[in-house]
């Protein structure tokens, strides 16, 4: 599946129409088609077929499966990927799993990418096939000092090798954008590699956390998806200034996006 064309940096979702079935019970007609992408994604990494063009297509195909239950979707900014010409990384706000599922899409057809990420998502029933394929970071979660060491040994490695990364300081999912949990992670390894910041605010609620399996929560198709790419940073000094840049561009795309109202009607 090749991405769709872009206008000006831009994505937005096509006015469709959406079955009485996926209108009634999205959750459990988006899951079964997640189901589905995830396994064929797996069966493919595990014959050593998975290639950055192979996730690419798979995250496509999870947006298109959530439009496809009556998510609307408006990613911004992409002209500033579009622009760079070397690895960078990709710093935003940590809301649900449908970041960790569609920003692959997103990101890699401007550059070659893989996740920082919690050690549980490479151990994942069936999916643990597909993140281990795209070569992953993974920390704990646990001992911070370990996982800053992991991080920026292993995410020098790739930077150096020209492979971006996504970042999400924050660590945990979390519905609100909390600032002071928002740690320097980022912005430290982006020092050291000397690659810029591209900093990404989401906002992804659509895709509910879940109270038994965190990533299989409620899906809300009158919560539209948000993604905006900033301008690139260039790490200066001790990065203070450079934290503050990301976490008020964050803070000012989310609070315009929950001023607007739902642009899509269920019905």
């Amino acid at each position: 599946m090749t991405p769709p064309h872009l206008v000006d940096g831009t994505y937005h979702t096509e006015p469709r129409q959406v079955s009485w079935f996926a209108r009634l019970f999205p959750g459990i007609t988006f899951y079964g088609w997640l189901l589905a992408i995830v396994l064929r994604a797996s069966r493919r990494a595990k014959r050593g077929q998975y290639n950055g063009q192979a996730w690419s297509d798979s995250s496509w195909e999870v947006i298109h499966a959530l439009e496809r239950v009556g998510v609307e979707f408006e990613i911004t900014g992409l002209e500033h990927l579009k622009q760079l010409d070397s690895p960078c990384l990709v710093v935003g706000n940590h809301m649900s799993a449908l970041e960790t599922m569609v920003l692959p899409g997103i990101v890699q057809p401007f550059c070659e990418v893989t996740f920082v990420v919690k050690s549980s998502l490479i151990n994942y029933p069936v999916f643990k096939h597909v993140m281990r394929s795209r070569d992953p970071i993974a920390v704990d979660q646990v001992d911070a000092r370990q996982d800053f060491k992991t991080m920026m040994k292993g995410g020098v490695q790739r930077l150096q090798k020209g492979i971006s990364l996504i970042v999400f300081p924050q660590g945990q999912r979390t519905p609100t954008f909390l600032p002071e949990e928002f740690n320097t992670l980022g912005v430290k390894l982006a020092k050291r590699a000397e690659v810029p910041i591209i900093p990404v605010a989401l906002l992804t609620d659509a895709w509910g956390i879940g109270r038994v399996i965190s990533d299989v929560g409620k899906i809300d198709p009158l919560k539209k998806v948000y993604f905006a790419f900033g301008e690139p940073i260039q790490v200066q000094g001790r990065g203070l200034d450079e934290q503050q840049a990301v976490i008020d561009f964050i803070e000012q795309h989310l609070e315009e996006w929950k001023a607007r109202k739902p642009s899509i009607d269920p019905t």
